[in-house]
């Protein structure tokens, strides 16, 4: 008997999500939230560009959701970021509130709204209480995950470590060029492209990068059973060697162009686990920091420094935007995650409470 499962939110990973379920063997769409008025009344194979109608209609009332009584939903509202990237707390205890009252109701989540979630040590405090006590009152799991932060930050440098002798740092780095992206907010908003190098960025300020990455680092951590004295956050920018044009807008010459930034995991005066980012607007710009994995413009690699030392590279070159499969693994992370999560024992988990997720029954 397929799972039945409703959609929460149709942004960039609710539409992939969406799609993803439709289209699994094991899952059956029985309901859609939408909160842009646009979208309620359509058909949710119309939202996620798919040729036959489903019967699923959307609507704004989740009451109506929790009515069908679906096994798990797959909730992508936007729970941790503002409108330029700032996380908000108000955003965050929203979506939680949103999430409780399903689990309450007896539906597992599948989540990728509240980013420290996926370490739940490093989530806000009241956050993860409500959320425990909901899922012990309905009997209820509650998963959040994603790619980036995500699947990249624990079960692929996680097993790496398992055929090491020993470990002096890991890194995990998605290196990325961002500018076919049309999504003037993110480019000149989040990141600051185009703006003075001497300007800190929104997704740089203090505290942000600690929000959004800072979990998977003490979760690595944990995992290697590493007590860290502290994280550390660092940023640097790079200026455009001459002025060009992209799909979100025009870049001066000496305008930010480029952003590396980690999130460093310290014992002492050393940084053990390391999260970096290498977000470029064109593949040739900043040529002394990272390349992309395997030569492509777009990917992730992971690094372990020991013995032996390590190196994992996955890219997917058969996009011309290397940002559209990590934002369709995100989705697919938490998809594929549903029949686990709802055999799982209750309560708020971790991929290391479950089962290992995979991607059974989707060979054709």
């Amino acid at each position: 008997m397929a799972i039945r499962v409703g959609q929460w939110a149709t942004g960039n990973v609710g539409k992939n999500a969406l799609r993803s379920i439709i289209s699994h063997p094991a899952l059956e769409l029985v309901g859609l939230v939408v909160s842009d008025p646009a979208k309620v009344g359509k058909d949710a194979a119309e939202i996620c560009g798919l040729d036959t109608p489903t019967g699923i209609i959307a609507t704004d009332d989740g009451a109506a959701l929790i009515a069908l009584k679906p096994d798990c939903v797959s909730f992508c509202s936007a729970g941790t970021s503002g409108r330029e990237g700032v996380t908000t707390g108000d955003r965050q205890s929203g979506a939680a509130d949103q999430m409780c009252t399903l689990l309450r109701a007896g539906i597992n989540i599948v989540s990728t709204a509240i980013i420290p979630l996926v370490h739940p040590g490093s989530a806000d405090r009241d956050i993860v209480r409500r959320l425990e006590d909901a899922c012990r009152e309905g009997g209820t799991t509650c998963f959040t995950s994603g790619l980036d932060p995500g699947f990249m930050h624990d079960i692929l440098p996680l097993t790496l470590s398992g055929v090491t002798r020993r470990i002096d740092s890991i890194r995990v780095s998605e290196v990325m060029s961002y500018g076919i992206w049309d999504k003037p907010d993110a480019i000149t908003g989040k990141f600051g492209f185009g703006k003075s190098i001497d300007l800190v960025p929104p997704i740089a300020q203090p505290g942000v990068l600690d929000i959004m990455w800072g979990s998977v680092v003490r979760l690595i951590a944990e995992q290697l059973g590493i007590k860290l004295d502290r994280t550390e956050e660092f940023h640097e920018l790079h200026p455009a060697p001459e002025t060009f044009t992209i799909p979100a807008g025009t870049i001066e010459k000496g305008t930010s162009a480029g952003i590396r930034f980690e999130v460093r995991g310290m014992v002492g005066d050393r940084a053990v686990v390391v999260v970096e980012h290498v977000t470029r607007l064109r593949v040739e710009d900043a040529p002394h920091w990272p390349k992309g994995p395997i030569g492509m413009g777009g990917g992730y690699r992971v690094q372990i420094k020991g013995d032996p030392d390590w190196t994992m590279e996955i890219g997917n070159p058969g996009y011309a935007d290397p940002t559209i499969p990590g934002t369709l693994a995100t989705a697919l992370r938490i998809v594929n995650a549903i029949p686990v999560v709802c055999a799982a024992r209750p309560g708020v988990v971790t991929p290391f409470d479950l089962p290992h997720i995979t991607g059974k029954g989707l060979v054709r």
